[in-house]
């Protein structure tokens, strides 16, 4: 995998937040390049990368009890924020099981819970607002998952997030 400033970002977000166990809600991330925020707040140089074209993800405070992609048609950055950054936990089936899901929402909710070869992961997508992305997606079992990354691999996810860099 190539590396980036952008990847090096998305994997710092995937590894905070895994740092913190399963089981999580949401959470959204500005990303501002380093320099940046080093020459507005100079105090913080020395917790910073001095890479000049790193980028630094800062944690953004979320409401509770809504989903994040309501959220994110509300959102709009200021133009200091080059980038954004999501983590979700979601659940994963494989695709022949959707041919047997039921029709109603909630019952779809209720049989992927059940579904036994389902899979709870957290989805990463990093988006910069020149377009170029990274995702990452962690499945929770076993605990020593590989970390799984590319440029799309969560794309719903990433074309929300763009939608907010607009």
């Amino acid at each position: 995998m190539p590396d980036s400033p952008l990847r090096q970002a998305a994997l710092e977000v995937e590894s905070h937040v895994g740092s913190q166990g399963w089981d999580q809600p949401p959470r959204l991330f500005a990303l501002v390049p380093t320099a940046d925020l080093i020459a507005a707040e100079p105090g913080l140089a020395d917790q910073l990368s001095d890479d000049p074209d790193s980028i630094t993800p800062i944690e953004q405070e979320l409401p509770e009890g809504r989903e994040l992609e309501d959220l994110l048609t509300e959102i709009e950055w200021p133009d200091a924020v080059t980038g954004c950054a999501a983590v979700i936990e979601r659940i994963m089936l494989p695709p022949e099981a959707e041919e047997s899901l039921p029709d109603d929402p909630d019952a779809i909710v209720e049989a992927a819970i059940n579904h036994p070869d389902r899979r709870e992961v957290r989805l990463v997508a990093a988006v910069m607002r020149d377009g170029r992305s990274h995702s990452a997606v962690r499945a929770k079992d076993p605990a020593d998952a590989e970390l799984l990354e590319g440029p799309d691999l969560v794309p719903g996810l990433i074309e929300h997030l763009r939608s907010t860099l607009t």
